[in-house]
Parts: structure tokens; sequence; C-alpha cells
């Protein structure tokens, strides 16, 4: 049975694809219900019953988080930062899973070909993987368990410069011009010395004490107590690094320390003895080559 207007016109049609569309956008939207630019956080239970349901989320932001409870079927994680510069494209991806994260395994999916970067057990680690944004999207599949109930995939995502490196790089080794560079474009820049090194799985953290802290981002080095109140904290490497940069020096020899932040996290990027960095700062200062300023006072 069809309705008309006084005019002649079918005003129930009109009517009917109203409410399939909002029928439709229903449906896909209900498959999330907590999402922005940056982050995302939703339910497999809207899988249920299609187990092989693939769902398309959007980043694009430069850091964020995504949150998958009770993962059933699959979702797939595009990374796309609100830029049209070529530099885009030379991003690095890293993420970093909660030590609770369960249920799923994480793929790159480059062109319907999977490559595996992450198994369940392997998230429940935490530690930062890193890779070209190029290499592909995020494809998260559900481990198909009888009880779901427990089960979250969750993990935190930062976007950086290729150029800044990422915290899996292999141990750090710059020339006299990065080494530079690295004080001027650092996420933090300091002069101290090395108490310690501790080996952890997939890292080394090393504790170092400040006696001059040029800047840093997140407040990641902390003042310490006592009359001098020096700065102390921790510096993350690849393995074995933090141990070999300081190996043949004196306990008290200072070094010049600069790395980025990541995850709230200080990781180590050029490293070098100050008494080294004064001499190749100071004769770059003669020759006018220096990039930046830095007091060395």
């Amino acid at each position: 049975m069809k309705a008309w207007s006084s005019d002649g016109t079918d005003v129930l049609s009109p009517l009917l694809a109203y409410l399939v569309a909002m029928l439709l956008l229903c449906r896909t939207t209900s498959s999330q219900y907590s999402s922005d630019q940056c982050s995302w956080k939703g339910s497999g239970l809207t899988h249920e019953g299609h187990a092989r349901d693939v769902e398309q989320v959007y980043l694009r932001c430069s850091q964020g988080s995504l949150e998958w409870l009770y993962p059933t079927g699959a979702i797939i994680v595009n990374l796309r930062p609100n830029t049209a510069s070529p530099a885009a494209r030379r991003l690095t991806v890293c993420i970093k899973p909660s030590a609770d994260s369960r249920g799923s395994n994480i793929y790159l999916d480059r062109a319907s070909q999977l490559r595996l970067l992450l198994t369940e057990s392997e998230q429940a680690l935490g530690q930062v993987h890193c890779f070209g944004i190029q290499e592909g999207a995020l494809f998260i599949e559900a481990i198909p368990y009888r009880d779901i109930s427990r089960k979250i995939t969750a993990f935190q995502y930062e976007l950086v410069n290729a150029r800044q490196g990422s915290p899996t790089d292999s141990c750090p080794s710059c020339s006299d011009a990065e080494v530079l560079m690295a004080v001027c474009t650092s996420d933090f820049v300091a002069r101290g010395s090395v108490r310690g090194a501790e080996e952890e799985p997939g890292q080394t953290s090393v504790a170092v004490t400040l006696s001059r802290l040029y800047r840093q981002k997140s407040r990641v080095f902390a003042a310490g107590g006592g009359r001098a109140r020096r700065r102390a904290g921790w510096v993350k490497t690849p393995p074995r690094c933090g141990v070999n940069f300081t190996r043949g020096y004196g306990e008290d020899e200072e070094f010049l320390l600069t790395g980025s932040v990541r995850f709230g996290e200080a990781w180590l990027g050029c490293a070098t003895r100050y008494a080294d960095f004064l001499e190749l700062y100071r004769t770059a200062q003669e020759r006018g080559t220096n990039p930046c300023h830095v007091d060395t006072d």
C-alpha cells in the first residue's frame, strides 16, 4: 500500500528510504561506543553470530590508544595522519601494548598480505614495537576462545618522524654533525653520569644522574632530594646499548645525553662523552657551523 500527498507525490517511499538509512547507520556505529580522531574503544560483542566480521577503524592523530573488549572477528586499524605532506609517508608507527592485552594476534596488512607483528603472548610483555607507516594497516584478529569475558586487546600508539628513529632501532652511532643537530632537535638534552644499567626483556634501562638539564619533554627527569637537588631518572636503550656506550669510562665520567620521549619514557638517541662534545661544539662555534646555541658555561 502506498500513501500519496494531495499533489500525487508518493510520501511513504522517501520515509522508508530514510528509515532504512538510519537503520544502516545504527548498525555501523553500534560496533563502537567511544571513538574520536585519536582513540577508539569498541566491543566484539557486536560481532556475535557474525564471527567473520571485519570492521574498519580510522585514527588520524599523532598519538592515541585502542581498546577492543571481548574480541571476535577482526578489525583493521588505518593510521592516517591529517596531513598531505610527503613527509607523512615516511612516518614511523610505534605501538606499546598493555601488559593485560589478550585475545588477539596483531598483523601488518599490506595489499591483503598479512605479516605477523605481535602474538598474544608477545603483547603481554608490554614492549614497544615500531614499523614504517607504509608497511600497512594493523590487522587485529581475534583468537576464537570459547570464553572471551576476560579478553581485552589494548595498546597505545605514536607516530614519529623517521629521522628521529624509534626505540627498537639498533644502538645509535652518531656522526659529529648528527650530535650537534640532536642537541637542537631532541626531546631531551642533558649532561650527566651513569649510575648503573639493568637488562630487561627487549631493552636496557640506564640509571642517570644529571648535573645539567638543557631541555626535556614530559618531565621524564625529576628533581631529587638533598641540598644539590640533582635530577635523576632512567633512559631506555635497545638491548645491551646502555652497557656498551659507557664501557671503558670511569664511574664519574660525564656524558652528553640526547634522545626522544616515547610513551612517557626517555629513549637514548645520540650520546657522547661530554668532554668530546665540548671540543666538538667549540670547534663548530669557531667555524660558525653550529645549528643552535648551547650554554656550556
